[in-house]
């Protein structure tokens, strides 16, 4: 079993909101969709804007650098100009915890 890394407590993240929190070398944007954890990169792949600054609707972040926007739980880039996708990792939330495997995708 790969090893899970603890980011924060569920109760860190509110419900329609994003968080960004380092883990190691990494940062790395916690959003909370309908009470479902989602973890992605922080960094927008278009610009060096912070996701965890941008504006969470449903399923989607929105970057506040030029607007681009991205799918949190795919990881794919939905609106320009954003083409490239999003890193995900996979989620496990364990004991009130939200804990992500570095080396898994969301969905693995």
């Amino acid at each position: 079993m790969a090893e899970l890394v603890k980011l924060c407590p569920i109760s860190d993240v509110a419900e329609g909101s994003v968080k960004s929190f380092e883990v190691g070398n990494s940062v790395l944007a916690v959003y909370n969709v309908g009470g479902e954890y989602f973890v992605t990169d922080n960094e927008c792949t278009h610009g060096a804007a912070s996701l965890a600054e941008g504006i969470l609707e449903d399923d989607i972040i929105e970057c506040t650098l030029h607007f681009g926007a991205f799918n949190v739980k795919t990881g794919e880039a939905v609106q320009a100009p954003c083409f490239t996708r999003l890193r995900t990792y996979k989620v496990v939330v364990q004991g009130g915890q939200v804990m992500v495997d570095m080396d898994k995708e969301a969905g693995e």
